[in-house]
């Protein structure tokens, strides 16, 4: 298979598949455990805001270190500051100070880690592949997500969150050691276009991040409370999705890469609206809820090829991907922040979240018109030019001021 043969991305995608070993023990029983820790539920939404918000603001900072040591130190230096969350995450007692330092260690970590991660992803891959790799690492990710949660919520229970997230950020830490047989790629030091290839990728982060904040970081606090509170119930209930979804995305990669970009838009994102809707009615329901969580599984192998192969192309058609991401990716921040900013407040005045979640319909339709768009321009997986993508006129400043 074609795909496979770029050794580089091959290292990256070993490196993902080791962090969502990470990510499915402990990630996903961030919102969970601080439920379970005694914190209130709008105190947990606003916590994940104030990350984002977090990340938006150390953005500037972020630039001069990948242009002085290039995008896998940078990435690598994310991975390990990602570990450095975990422990903290078990040390929560109800509403302490602990929170304040996991959202100031959270936001530095994603600020480092993720637009490097994207950065060097999409200058390493290659176009005419891009689906496909895309694909690939999210099947590796969804087949190792099957068998982490179980391993999760069984740890939680029997041995204790200090065991747990301990272990876990050993396993974090380790994902940095395939990146080591990876070659460094460095930002040039001047992109005079990239501010305005950023500002295209930003209102599709701006959709995405919304819908994120209602679809899966509301949803993650709805399907613990449809689920008893459990931790073990949510491990199972996170693995049996994963297994659902464990061989979507290559088939929409492959299918992205054969030029049908925009059926798999709007598969994607029609998908996207049912569960939703789907979601909102299963509120308090545990096999609706059940299903409902099944299905988004599903959905996210759908929608992460077809959002990404894009994003993907888009920044390595840019003058700096690093700089591509670092700006676009602030939209991603706007959106998941204002989100869950808006879910905090309905919580917080006992609003159903049946209402926030129903609040990721319009993220879902603005994300589906600009990749229509992309797609419509670039049906065979190709390159996108700025004009092509949003039209004239758009924004036209040289190098953002960061």
């Amino acid at each position: 298979m074609a795909f496979f043969r770029n050794d580089a991305v091959n290292h990256v995608n070993l490196h993902y598949a080791v962090q969502s070993l990470a990510v499915g023990a402990g990630g996903v029983f961030f919102l969970a455990y601080l439920l379970h820790a005694g914190v209130p539920v709008p105190a947990t939404l606003a916590t994940m805001a104030a990350i984002f918000a977090g990340r938006f603001a150390l953005r500037p900072l972020v630039l001069p270190l990948g242009k002085r040591w290039g995008l896998r130190p940078m990435v690598i230096a994310g991975a390990l500051l990602m570990a450095a969350q975990y422990p903290l995450l078990a040390e929560v007692s109800g509403f302490n100070a602990w929170l304040i330092v996991i959202i100031a260690v959270g936001a530095i970590a994603d600020v480092v880690y993720w637009p490097s991660y994207h950065a060097y992803f999409a200058s390493l891959g290659d176009a005419e592949h891009r689906g496909h790799q895309v694909g690939a690492r999210e099947a590796l990710a969804a087949v190792v997500g099957i068998v982490a949660p179980l391993i999760g919520g069984w740890a939680l229970v029997t041995v204790g969150p200090r065991w747990l997230f301990w272990s876990v950020a050993l396993v974090q830490a380790a994902s940095a050691l395939p990146l080591l047989g990876a070659p460094n790629v460095k930002p040039p030091t001047h992109a005079p276009e990239a501010y305005k290839f950023a500002w295209i990728g930003l209102p599709i982060f701006v959709s995405d991040g919304w819908q994120i904040a209602c679809s899966y970081c509301v949803w993650q606090v709805v399907l613990f409370g449809s689920l008893g509170r459990s931790l073990a119930a949510y491990g199972g209930a996170v693995a049996l999705a994963a297994l659902v979804g464990a061989v979507g995305g290559l088939v929409l990669g492959r299918y992205i890469d054969l030029g049908h970009g925009r059926r798999a838009t709007m598969l994607a994102y029609g998908a996207a609206v049912l569960v939703v809707l789907l979601q909102a009615v299963s509120v308090g329901s545990l096999w609706l809820a059940v299903i409902a969580n099944t299905l988004g599984a599903l959905l996210g192998a759908l929608r992460t090829p077809a959002l990404m192969a894009a994003v993907y192309n888009l920044a390595k058609s840019s003058p700096d991907t690093f700089r591509f991401h670092v700006v676009a990716e602030g939209g991603w921040d706007i959106g998941c922040g204002l989100g869950l900013v808006v879910a905090a407040i309905l919580a917080a005045f006992d609003v159903s979240l049946a209402f926030a979640i129903l609040l990721a319909v319009p993220g879902c339709a603005a994300a589906a018109w600009l990749l229509w768009r992309y797609y419509g321009a670039h049906p065979d997986a190709a390159l996108a030019s700025p004009a092509e993508l949003v039209g004239p006129p758009f924004v036209t400043q040289s190098e953002p001021p960061i």
